[in-house]
Formats: structure tokens, sequence, C-alpha cells
């Protein structure tokens, strides 16, 4: 190996544990860009069809967000309360529940067997209490937030500054394809951030009023679980379906049978109708692709990294398609 190509080998490793070691940083950095490109969207809207400046635009989307957080949260805050009281109170029953049936079915006298006796509502409370001690860092993960926030909004302030810096920073001969590349990423990540909103909204208002009208208890928490969780696909809905799975179950086997269907035809209608129909001019993300991407940053990074991989793979792919299969693939010869 040549001298430079070991120099270039080494810089490559150093830039690597560079990275790594900056990972939470470059994390909230990211979120940051996610949260701006989201503003920017409605922002854009405002500039180009009322003709005013960037910053009172950007002021008039913050405080209407603000606003609308405010009712939403005075609306529904209480009654999301109350709810969360009386799952608390649900879960010892909900847990004998699935004892007793695994305990009635032969095929599954072992299963039960299997399943601690920690797991009694007796031996979960304490866990519960010693939740407290993870008030440091919720504390931590607030900061993160409202830094991730305050980053968004001085991005989406001058925009036009932030992208001339990472231009100026490519090689002249490079500077108009990576132009190019951010726009594209830039449309890609609004386009997707803009569909997956109005989808998860959808599936929130649907799952609500189904549930509402089957009389499931708690039908608001479940439904808000549902909505939220439809940002992180193949995984998150089948995971907020266990929430009125589980208090259907307290009430009837009929009725966790017709939650059930009410929330596989909500999930076909948004896997097969809405998302298509928001994310038709956006990047297509192969299931394949979205589940590897929530795993492989869920081992690495936690929680942060399930929510924040497929907008991180939306900017890659049409980083991928741009760069190195349209001037490197293609060109290849």
């Amino acid at each position: 190996m040549s001298p430079r190509n070991l120099l270039a080998a080494l810089t490559l490793v150093v830039l690597a544990l560079l990275v790594w070691q900056l990972r939470w940083v470059l994390l909230v950095l990211f979120g940051a860009v996610v949260l701006a490109v989201a503003l920017d969207v409605p922002v854009h809207g405002l500039i180009k069809r009322f003709k005013i400046q960037r910053p009172l635009a950007l002021l008039v989307v913050v405080l209407a967000l603000m606003v609308g957080g405010l009712v939403v949260i005075r609306l529904l805050l209480p009654e999301l309360i109350t709810q969360f009281g009386q799952l608390t109170s649900l879960l010892p029953s909900l847990l004998g529940k699935i004892r007793t049936i695994l305990a009635s079915q032969p095929q599954l006298a072992e299963l039960n067997q299997t399943i601690p006796d920690q797991i009694s509502w007796d031996k979960v409370q304490p866990v519960g209490s010693q939740l407290l001690g993870f008030a440091g860092g919720a504390a931590n993960g607030v900061i993160q937030v409202l830094l991730m926030s305050l980053l968004a909004v001085l991005l989406a302030l001058d925009p036009q500054a932030h992208r001339g810096m990472l231009i100026a920073a490519t090689p002249r001969p490079a500077r108009a394809a990576m132009a190019e590349v951010l726009n594209s990423c830039r449309a890609a990540l609004g386009g997707w951030l803009a569909g997956m909103t109005l989808s998860a909204t959808a599936v929130f208002l649907l799952t609500w009023a189904g549930l509402a009208a089957l009389k499931v208890p708690l039908a608001l928490l479940s439904a808000l679980l549902c909505g939220v969780l439809t940002f992180v696909p193949t995984i998150g809905p089948t995971a907020a379906t266990l929430l009125p799975l589980g208090i259907a179950l307290l009430i009837s086997p009929a009725l966790m049978v017709q939650v059930l269907v009410l929330r596989l035809v909500i999930q076909n209608l948004e896997a097969f109708l809405l998302t298509p129909l928001l994310l038709r001019r956006t990047v297509n993300l192969l299931p394949t692709v979205a589940l590897t991407s929530q795993l492989s940053l869920g081992a690495l990074l936690g929680l942060p990294g399930v929510l924040l991989a497929l907008p991180l793979v939306v900017v890659l792919q049409v980083g991928m398609q741009q760069v190195v299969v349209q001037r490197i693939m293609d060109r290849w010869t």
C-alpha cells in the first residue's frame, strides 16, 4: 500500500471514529433538519401565497403551531389523563385474563408455565415506582428536544445560507450536482413528512371513531397511540394494535375480534390507499429497507434511531439515486 493510500485509509478510520463519538450530536442535528423541513413546508406556502418575508412567515407558523398545540392539549389532555389512570387499573385484570386463557388451553399450558410470577401486578408495581429514577434521563431527553427545536427554527429562518455553506464546502466541479441533490432531498423529505402527517391523522381519527362506535374503553388513548406509531411503519401499527386488543379482551373475545378487524381494515386502507396516494410524488420506500433501517438504527441508537430511521433513509435513497446510480454506476464503462 502506498503512503498516500495508507493516509487516506487512516483518515477514513479517524473520521468514522469521530462520527461515532459525535453520533448523538449528529442525531440531534439531523432531527433539527427534519423539523426545519417540516416548518419550511407551510412557511414556503405562506411566502408564495401572501408575498411576506420569511421571518414573519416563520413566526406565523410557530405561533399557529403553539396555539393549535395548546388547544389540542386543553381539549384532549384531561381525557387522556383519565384514560391513563383507567389503564393502570385495568392492567392487573388484563394480565390475569391472559394467564387464565393460557391455562385453559392445553396447547398453551407450557407457555403459561414459562411466564414468571414477576409479571403479576404486585411485582410490576415496584418496578413502576423505580421508573421515577429515570427522571434525569427524561429531563435530558426534554433538553435535547428543546435544543433540536431551537436549531430547527434557526435553520428554517435562513435555509439558503446553510444550503450555500454546504455547496461552498463542495469541490467546484460538483457544486451544481450538490445543489441538485439538496433540492431533491428537501422535496422528498418535505413530501414524506406531509404525507405521513396526513396519514397518521387519518389513522388516529378513524381508529378513534371506530373504537368509540364499538364502545371500547380507552378509545382516545388507543387511537392516539395508533396515530403516533403510524410514523414507524411495519413495527408501529402492529405494536399499537396490542393496546385496544387487550382492552377489548377484558370485555369479550367477540369484541376483541371486532377490534382486530377494525384495525386490519384501517391499516390496509392506510398502507394501500392513503400512503401510496399521499406519497406518490416522493420516495417510495421498500418495506424491507424501512424495516432493516429501523432495526439497525434502533440497535445502535435506541428509540431516537427508530424514529429518525425513515427520514434518514429518504435522504440517503435520494442521494444514492442521484450520486451513486446516475453519476457513477450509469456511467461505468
